[in-house]
């Protein structure tokens, strides 16, 4: 028998021994002696360890140690309870308050999608999510970036393959709506997304972005505004100014960027990028642009969150840093 069944036959002699546990004090010190004593069963297991083999004596010795210490766990637990139970006490005072545990706080970066989609949800739009893995169709192609377009320099790609990416942007679900769902569409859609950037106070490998989606009949960029003012009030206060910038999306036409403008900074504050769906992308998932139209808007959590809690660096968000995240 090896060491390993040698231990394993004692732990079943002191486990049918000991159950039910003897009540009087001499069978216990009897117990006591048979299992923990200089010439007890334990000590005679120690006694073997000059027989085992070097490599294998790490791993003896462990369970010798693991044994003898759930033997004089179980032998002292009993005498205590046994000794709690004569005396008539009980070690707890009831009377005590009880203790206090911390209590875990909910991520800024949370707190902020919640906002958002609470804002889009009060005004008629449902919540939708998709693939953070998408092929190249969905996240470049159909949305007007096609082969060797310079627009898809802006972004830098995680690739899986030569087709499969790491989405670079939320907007890879307004194909997968518009492909599995007739319109009306109006939407919003959150998610992670990926681009291969190098780590700063402003930026990171990985980020949060919500996306919106409204097609239907008469869609127009008048709506879009009004969609957006009404977000930046709620989001940044009614008192925020704002302004929209003509930019360039290749999958909007036309298309702008909207600033807030920043009292503490004293400058105007890239929020968002919106534009008019482009027929190009209704092309590609056979929706007819002359019949339905919609407009698209894009937003990074991570910048509104940093903007709405006076955040200077995008890595606190992801240090889990206890004394960062308790202010929130």
């Amino acid at each position: 028998m090896n060491i390993k069944e040698s231990i394993e036959s004692v732990r079943k002699s002191f486990r049918a021994d000991s159950d039910p546990f003897p009540n009087d004090s001499q069978a216990v010190d009897d117990l006591r002696v048979k299992y923990l004593g200089r010439k007890g069963l334990v000590a005679n297991l120690f006694s073997k360890m000059k027989d085992v083999s070097a490599n294998d004596r790490p791993m003896a010795g462990k369970l010798l140690n693991d044994i003898k210490q759930e033997i004089s766990y179980v032998i002292d637990s009993h005498i205590d309870s046994s000794k709690s139970d004569k005396s008539g006490k009980n070690e707890s005072d009831y009377s005590l308050p009880g203790l206090t545990f911390p209590v875990g706080h909910v991520h800024p970066l949370q707190q902020t999608m919640d906002d958002i989609k609470s804002i889009f949800m009060n005004i008629g739009f449902s919540v939708a999510y998709g693939p953070e893995i998408d092929d190249d169709f969905h996240n470049f192609s159909a949305l007007n970036f096609p082969p060797e377009h310079p627009a898809r320099d802006m972004q830098d790609t995680f690739f899986i393959d030569p087709e499969t990416v790491l989405r670079t942007h939320t907007s890879n679900v307004q194909i997968h709506l518009m492909e599995e769902k007739d319109p009306p569409l109006r939407y919003i859609i959150p998610g992670r997304v990926y681009r291969n950037e190098a780590i700063s106070f402003k930026s990171y490998c990985l980020f949060h972005q919500v996306e919106g989606l409204y097609v239907d009949k008469f869609v127009s960029f008048a709506d879009q505004k009004g969609i957006l003012e009404y977000f930046v009030k709620r989001m940044f206060g009614s008192e925020t100014k704002m302004r929209f910038r003509p930019s360039f999306f290749p999958f909007t036409e036309p298309s702008a960027e909207v600033d807030i403008w920043s009292e503490k900074r004293g400058q105007w504050l890239e929020i968002l990028g919106c534009g008019m769906v482009d027929p190009e992308v209704f092309k590609s998932v056979d929706i007819d642009s002359d019949i339905w139209h919609g407009f698209a808007f894009g937003m990074g959590i991570e910048r509104i969150c940093m903007l709405k809690y006076g955040i200077d660096d995008i890595r606190l968000l992801y240090q889990g840093d206890m004394r960062f995240l308790e202010q929130f």
